[in-house]
């Protein structure tokens, strides 16, 4: 079984998916439909009172801040029918407290005379009675989500002391007919834009650390072929391309460096070469196929290999050296991310013949499951570590959806009759 290419006789679909060797699906659009559903233990009741001004605007941002929050596991939402405040308004907490809401964002949007936004809100803490701040954006109509996203993470750090997320941003495949596109778009799966298509296969797409760059991997040669990817430009360079089969890029945590999984030599084995290209660095000596690399905050690489006799996860030193096993129960584990803290590694598990996406506490080897379905992939967390996203099937479509990570609130990106596939979480950078 080879997998980071493709063999002959060649693996099934669901092989090849479950090792990220072929991009499906049909298009992508940019307005998606966010279902939520579960309930979390402690979630914060919040009021997103409309925007004075709302009605008008083209973007409904309190509707847009609120679907980021509750997305988030962290917070319910509260009735705020009857609500005609703004963030000069001294709101009646009282009332507020009446309505069981711990706390509540108030403000209002207008255009101005140049036809730019002015997007204004504040935070109250309801129960403590206190003004939290708040902040403004004048944006462009194009960015009157992204200004509703950083709302959104405003509004999270204050009241969780956690960096908020909602306005990094997603990378996933499509395909539609022949041609197979790249696509980034906001946290939520909307304002999808393009960048790339190709009428040959486009897999693994894998954010740099600075989210200026995508690495991925073309087909276009007819073979797997390592790309990097700049976003603002769309020029990109060839980074890999010897002979044999070129995989799975991953970026090291400082973007010089990125770990690939190369055929050159034989088998496919682990390489690291620098992200401007060169000749490659053979990380370990192994008679097993590894692949699926993927850095971690503390100094490992995590990745797949089958020298056990199945694929099973394990981490080696960045340096190399000796590799140790991280997977053990389940015979068919791939598919590893790990949290930003190094504390938690996200997989892929086949269970009963059903692939469902599991986490495990790396400190006490203890694994859970958290999803009910039976197609789950590609799962990649998010740059706070709190939200997962991965690719799933359910009632036939294929499609994106995020999960806290307890498993408890989930929520479902549908596309608009397409399908989607090998999310990548991209890092906090954007403005």
């Amino acid at each position: 079984m080879m997998f980071d290419h493709l063999p002959k006789p060649p693996l099934s679909r669901r092989q090849l998916i479950a090792f990220g060797l072929l991009g499906c699906g049909l298009p992508a659009f940019a307005q998606f439909r966010v279902e939520i559903s579960g309930v979390g233990l402690t979630q914060m009741p919040i009021a997103i009172a409309p925007l004075r001004g709302e009605d008008a605007s083209p973007q409904k941002i309190s509707q847009i801040v609120m679907a980021d929050l509750e997305r988030s596991g962290r917070f319910v939402g509260v009735d705020t029918s009857g609500a005609q405040l703004d963030e000069a308004s001294r709101p009646d907490l009282a009332q507020w407290r009446e309505r069981k809401a711990d706390a509540l964002s108030v403000g209002s949007i207008g255009q101005l005379a140049d036809g730019r936004w002015d997007t204004r809100f504040r935070l109250w803490d309801v129960v403590r009675g206190q003004d939290l701040s708040g902040q403004s954006y004048v944006v462009t109509r194009a960015d009157l989500r992204l200004a509703a996203h950083h709302i959104a993470d405003y509004i999270y750090e204050k009241l969780t002391g956690e960096r908020g997320i909602f306005s990094t941003r997603i990378a996933y495949i499509t395909k539609v007919g022949s041609r197979y596109s790249l696509w980034v778009a906001d946290a939520d799966g909307e304002n999808a834009q393009s960048a790339l298509s190709s009428p040959e296969p486009i897999i693994s797409p894998a954010w740099s650390p600075s989210g200026s760059q995508l690495a991925y991997v073309s087909f276009e040669s007819r073979k797997p072929v390592v790309y990097v990817h700049d976003i603002a430009t769309g020029r990109r360079r060839l980074i890999a391309n010897f002979r044999g089969s070129n995989s799975a890029p991953a970026w090291s945590p400082d973007g010089r460096t990125l770990a690939v999984t190369l055929s050159r030599d034989g088998g496919s084995q682990l390489y690291t070469i620098s992200s401007s290209g060169g000749e490659p660095t053979r990380l370990m000596q192994s008679a097993g196929i590894d692949t699926e690399p993927t850095y971690a905050s503390d100094g490992k690489i995590y990745f797949v290999s089958d020298r056990g006799g199945s694929p099973q996860i394990y981490r080696v030193p960045v340096g190399g050296g000796s590799p140790e096993r991280v997977t053990f129960q389940g015979n068919y584990n791939i598919s590893p991310s790990v949290s930003p803290d190094a504390q938690t590694l996200a997989y892929i598990s086949r269970v009963g013949g059903a692939f469902k996406l599991h986490v495990m506490d790396l400190k006490s080897h203890t694994a859970t499951a958290l999803t009910d379905t039976s197609n789950d992939e590609h799962p990649s967390f998010a740059p706070n570590g709190k939200l997962i996203v991965y690719a799933t099937r359910q009632q036939g479509k294929e499609m994106l959806m995020t999960t806290t990570v307890d498993g408890k609130i989930k929520a479902r990106l549908a596309g608009q009759g397409g399908d989607i596939r090998e999310p990548a979480w991209g890092p906090f950078t954007r403005q």
